[in-house]
């Protein structure tokens, strides 16, 4: 995988947008990540088209249904060869083991904790009872035991889980620079203090995507790694 740590968030509906975008800031960028959103809209389509950068992708598709579904669904995406799939850790042990079962070769399948929009009350209005801290520390146990690569969880719990599971692969989102808008993520760091904590892949969108200039934005991060 690319030695630069950012994975370029290009959750958006247009696939000509995102296809520039990505081609402007690629060389400045180690890969791209695809959401729920832009898979929804082009399908296979659209990731065979943005290979064509030669970037690693991230498909990000937060796989979460009975284990059989969830197997189904990672071997139905093997001919798109990614470089990374996630699923939702909260999915449980057997979803987890057998969607590392049916990845690719090729393919770290992440496991997702705490959603970097979620934090403690809104954790407890779905009836969790504990920390978004403690519940991404025990879905990372989770994951872990599974057999996953590793987990994606926010800057906040990256340098207690490092310290657990030193081999671990973590992916982190929710990043935002020094003087950056949150949002709608509550849990933010910066890409720096995710590095600095052990995370193997920074997921950056809007600070990038949605600057007034995406080349300057994309520079300014990577020379802060």
């Amino acid at each position: 995988m690319n030695h630069n740590p950012v994975f370029l968030a290009l959750d958006m509906p247009r696939l000509d947008t995102a296809e520039a975008l990505a081609r402007k800031v690629a060389g400045h960028i180690g890969g791209i990540k695809l959401g729920l959103e832009f898979f929804c809209a082009h399908g296979h389509h659209g990731v065979h088209e943005l290979h064509k950068l030669h970037l690693p992708i991230f498909l990000d598709l937060k796989l979460h249904d009975i284990p059989n579904t969830v197997a189904a669904a990672m071997q139905a995406i093997h001919v798109l060869e990614p470089a990374i799939v996630t699923v939702h850790a909260s999915g449980g042990r057997a979803m987890m083991e057998d969607a590392k079962a049916a990845a690719g070769e090729n393919t770290k399948v992440v496991g997702v904790t705490v959603l970097t929009s979620l934090d403690d009350d809104d954790l407890s209005s779905t009836g969790v009872p504990c920390s978004s801290h403690e519940q991404a520390l025990r879905l990372a146990d989770l994951a872990h035991s599974a057999g996953l690569d590793g987990i994606v969880c926010s800057g906040h719990e990256i340098g207690a889980v490092h310290s657990q599971w030193k081999d671990g692969f973590f992916v982190v989102p929710g990043l935002r620079p020094d003087n950056g808008k949150n949002g709608d993520q509550k849990r933010t760091v910066t890409p720096r203090q995710a590095r600095d904590a052990g995370a193997s892949v920074l997921v950056i969108g809007r600070p990038i995507s949605r600057a007034e200039d995406p080349l300057a934005a994309a520079r300014a991060i990577e020379a802060t790694l």
